[in-house]
């Protein structure tokens, strides 16, 4: 499918030139598709993006994105209260400021993943091929990968490639990251869980830690379990 999008948006300028104007329809269509490919997280088109797992039983998998931050003490005392295990998504320009909150994540039995460099969230999508390889590369070594948030273009995958990382993505989000109302990020999570549901939430905001024990409780009220699945059970399907 990758091919196919790219190939068709590099014709298509031609395309337009050579039929014009009706080719100007076939032009729009070719960048459109290779955009919302760009832009829409868990698109699979231009590559796999794991978007859930194989449960064994009512198991979940919590992921919080753009740490270590302050914040973390107090988040791996919530999940250690609660018996939930997460894989923090971090970035290296922060891990490599407090290497002693990414040691506390690992000390604790949570998975550490790559989550970029400087997590450029308003400028992934359109970097070319070595910027692209700076970002991943500057992140924390781990065989998964965030791209910030969730946005990919066709550079992202034959780079994963060549580092044998997988693009991570979710099934379930809150919008944690932009929204302050607890009541409101648990309302839109907690109803569209299903097991092997991948949970995307944030760190370093002021209610992230009341947000992310909120959302446990009320999913292991539910009877699901926190754990970090092995790649053997990760799908790009639900």
């Amino acid at each position: 499918m990758r091919g196919v999008i790219v190939g068709f948006a590099v014709v298509a300028p031609l395309a337009a030139v050579l039929l014009w104007p009706y080719g100007i329809l076939i032009l729009l269509l070719a960048h459109g598709l290779l955009l919302y490919a760009t832009l829409r997280p868990n698109v699979q088109w231009l590559g796999p993006v794991i978007t859930a797992f194989e449960p064994r039983g009512d198991e979940l998998w919590l992921t919080i994105d753009d740490g270590p931050t302050d914040d973390t003490p107090a988040i791996l005392d919530a999940l250690d209260a609660r018996g939930a295990k997460a894989t923090f998504f971090v970035k290296g320009t922060l891990a490599r400021q407090r290497p002693e909150l990414v040691r506390a994540i690992v000390e604790r039995g949570h998975g550490v993943a790559n989550h970029s460099d400087t997590h450029p969230s308003a400028t992934f999508w359109c970097l070319p091929p070595a910027a692209i390889a700076r970002e991943m590369d500057g992140g924390v070594q781990s065989r998964w990968f965030r791209a910030p948030v969730g946005m990919k273009n066709p550079f992202v995958h034959p780079a994963l490639r060549r580092r044998g990382m997988q693009l991570i993505g979710w099934s379930v989000r809150g919008f944690d990251a932009v929204r302050v109302d607890i009541d409101r990020v648990a309302a839109r999570i907690v109803p569209r869980v299903f097991p092997g549901a991948i949970v995307v939430m944030h760190q370093g905001r002021d209610v992230s830690t009341r947000c992310i024990a909120r959302v446990v409780d009320e999913l292991r009220a539910r009877g699901y379990a926190f754990v970090i699945p092995d790649d053997e059970r990760l799908k790009t399907k639900r």
